[in-house]
């Protein structure tokens, strides 16, 4: 299974992807951490904080409908914040079914629900022009933990694997099911069910026999633990004007949206 097809990373050469990993990690995490300790309600600061990832997706190369695309992955998450309309004391918007929902519960789950998808935006950018070697030193040279990033790129490279043992399982499955004169194959729901579930058990044994041989076969090769890679370089003048002008524009951005639920 080639890595190519579900790697987030796009490759380019604009200055989104040139920026060193570290400093787009820097400014990944700002952008969450702002984004997260905006007062609910502030609509316009709401908007002014999308505005930063739609600019670095025109910059990127990678453009708005790749972007939105794949930053609704995060409102199922964000349903979690569901209950909050029907919980939280306040005026009452409307009555339905005998539960009441508040303005102030609806300001804030709606507020959540944009917050999270500003943030996943952002995210989405930062796995999409780093290459997730680049992304994992780049958390090692900001003094992250080491076992932390082992295991976040352990996990990473294990997902494929799975993945593949799965296309094995189900090639070796379509190789000996036999189609009627129907057109389908195998028994009922109930014979689908209990062929299924061996799957599952096989791809866990095989999943966990395949992990073996690659850990015993890195040990080999010299890993102790941690990924090794030459010493990161030199922060460029880009990479500083960037992240200053980023902070920067973070830290009006909340200064304002604070002052202003006030």
């Amino acid at each position: 299974m080639h890595i190519h097809f579900t790697d987030p990373y796009r490759s380019g050469t604009s200055l989104i992807h040139r920026l060193d990993p570290r400093v787009k990690t820097l400014c990944t995490l700002a952008f969450i951490l702002a984004a997260s300790l905006l007062p609910s309600g502030a609509w316009l600061h709401y908007g002014l904080m999308l505005g930063a990832p739609l600019l670095v997706a025109s910059l990127s190369g990678l453009g708005l409908r790749y972007l939105l695309k794949r930053s609704f992955i995060a409102l199922p998450f964000a349903l979690a914040a569901i209950t909050l309309p029907f919980t939280t004391p306040g005026p009452t918007f409307v009555v339905f079914g005998g539960l009441t929902l508040s303005v102030e519960g609806a300001i804030r789950f709606l507020s959540i629900v944009l917050k999270s998808w500003i943030s996943v935006q952002m995210a989405i950018l930062l796995v999409a022009t780093t290459a997730f070697p680049d992304l994992l030193w780049g958390l090692r040279s900001l003094r992250v933990p080491r076992i932390l990033v082992s295991i976040v790129g352990l996990m990473y490279r294990y997902i494929f694997v799975l993945a593949d043992e799965a296309m094995r399982l189900m090639r070796a499955r379509a190789a000996r099911s036999g189609a009627g004169p129907s057109g389908k194959a195998g028994g009922g729901l109930a014979w689908r069910a209990r062929v299924t579930g061996g799957m599952v058990g096989s791809l866990s044994l095989r999943s966990f026999e395949r992990s073996e041989r690659i850990y015993d076969a890195m040990v080999a090769r010299g890993y102790t633990g941690e990924i090794r890679h030459f010493a990161p370089p030199a922060l460029s003048a880009d990479d500083y004007t960037i992240l200053a002008t980023l902070l920067a524009y973070l830290i009006l951005v909340l200064a304002t949206g604070l002052s202003f639920a006030r």
